[in-house]
């Protein structure tokens, strides 16, 4: 008897493809639910397996690593859990998300706090907690010092600078610009001196973090923001007698391809640029810190929505659906910059072939009231008519968990997926908002308050 072949592991094409279909099957996109988030499981995973061999490829051995992933890229606590399952942490920029990495599971030493503008009562909660922070500018490292002088703490303290190497396609992601409202600006008059004073004079503070910006930004402005920093917590160290900063948080960053499935660039391409650019970063003697977000779930994440009307204005097709600007915000009010590709499917969820007569140029709106609510213009894709599908691709990072509100929309359901023999099966990671959910969110049961004024 011949033995069964080991099966071959499906791609992410075809995990997609089973996955749209499987959704339609088993109810989770129809009539009544015309809108749904779909996350690939065994994609995340493979992201995050490639991350900590990337790096693991180009440190010296026995050095500490922490990835922390952006939370603000996926609030969803069932992605954080399965990341830290996956062995990374979280960096967090507010309370709420502190509360969501917390509700996962992250252990309190696998936590970095970051934001501009943290009250004194955040920085109290992470100083209890021992959670790594960096302090963002001169007043909030004053704030430090009363804090920590009060009240001992084990938490890693670390200060934020901006190396002001430039900025990338995208200036609204780009932290590292002149006038950037990030960190201290290590090329303004006098700030470089002063950022070598602040730690000379405060023996806690050993870490330096710096973080050039997201997408648009290449690989070697990236790099170049490293090697900045590096050369700083060198100038420290070297001032100082001794290795005070100990970790460099080196931010996250890494762009995404949003033109293809393929995956480019890797993270293998951005640690290997780095061992050449600041070979000394990586050799043992500091630790690392990394954030990165959109790029370990953008390709893992599927927007799936229904078209409910196809017309046609101006001798123009448009299929109206029900993924807009509430859910696809940056693509509808910057389309150049965060332009989304477009999957097609037949009613059943079965890949929509191109009729006899070619594609055909369309637009793809979405359901707010207002006109420019278009997530693709002037599009070439097989007809679409009514009770099609469309999906949203690359949209795992950013596109379930910043619900723009416009319309009292409500948030979709978002369903994890993964192979299952020959089918796919689904885990709930958040439940469809309900209509009575919104009225409560907006004041429901405070109907009264404004008439007794």
């Amino acid at each position: 008897m011949t033995a069964n072949p080991t099966p071959v592991p499906a791609s992410a094409v075809e995990r997609r493809e089973r996955a749209v279909r499987a959704a339609v099957e088993q109810g989770l996109i129809g009539p009544e639910q015309p809108v749904v988030g779909l996350l690939d499981v065994t994609g995340i995973r493979a992201a995050a397996a490639e991350l900590r061999a990337a790096f693991d490829e180009v440190v010296a051995p026995g050095t500490p690593v922490l990835h922390a992933f952006a939370v603000k890229a996926a609030s969803l606590v069932p992605v954080l859990r399965l990341l830290a399952d996956e062995g990374l942490g979280c960096e967090v920029a507010s309370p709420g998300e502190l509360a969501l990495a917390r509700a996962a599971g992250t252990d309190t030493d696998r936590i970095v706090l970051d934001s501009p503008a943290k009250t004194p009562a955040e920085l109290r909660e992470a100083l209890d907690l021992g959670i790594a922070l960096n302090a963002d500018n001169p007043q909030e490292l004053a704030r430090l010092d009363a804090l920590v002088a009060g009240t001992p703490t084990r938490s890693p303290l670390g200060l934020r600078v901006n190396p002001q190497v430039g900025g990338g396609s995208i200036g609204a992601l780009s932290t590292a610009t002149e006038t950037s409202k990030f960190g201290v600006a290590l090329r303004d008059v006098g700030a470089r001196d002063w950022v070598v004073r602040a730690f000379v004079e405060r023996p806690w503070l050993t870490r330096l973090h710096a973080h050039v910006g997201s997408q648009g930004c290449p690989l070697d402005l990236m790099a170049a923001g490293v090697q900045a920093a590096y050369e700083l917590a060198e100038e420290i160290n070297e001032t100082i007698g001794r290795r005070q900063i100990d970790t460099l948080d080196i931010g996250g960053g890494l762009p995404v391809n949003f033109t293809s499935d393929e995956v480019t660039p890797s993270y293998h391409e951005y640690a290997r640029l780095l061992k050449t650019t600041a070979p000394g970063l990586l050799d043992g003697r500091y630790g690392l810190v990394t954030e990165f977000g959109r790029s370990l779930l953008a390709k893992s994440g599927v927007v799936l929505a229904r078209v409910e009307y196809a017309k046609s204005a101006g001798g123009r097709p448009i299929a109206v659906t029900h993924a807009g600007a509430q859910l696809a915000t940056r693509t509808v009010f910057a389309p150049t910059a965060w332009p989304l590709r477009i999957a097609p499917y037949d009613a059943d969820g079965r890949p929509k072939p191109t009729g006899p007569a070619g594609p055909v140029t369309q637009d793809i709106a979405g359901p707010c009231c207002f006109a420019g609510d278009l997530v693709a213009e002037n599009r070439a894709l097989p007809e679409l008519a009514a009770g099609d599908l469309v999906a949203l691709l690359d949209t795992g990072a950013y596109y379930f968990s910043n619900h723009f509100a416009y319309n009292s929309l409500p948030r979709p359901g978002v369903y994890g997926f993964a192979p299952d023999g020959d089918g796919i099966r689904f885990a709930e990671v958040r439940k469809p908002q309900t209509v009575a959910e919104i009225v409560a969110e907006s004041g429901g049961a405070e109907a009264e308050g404004l008439t007794a004024l």
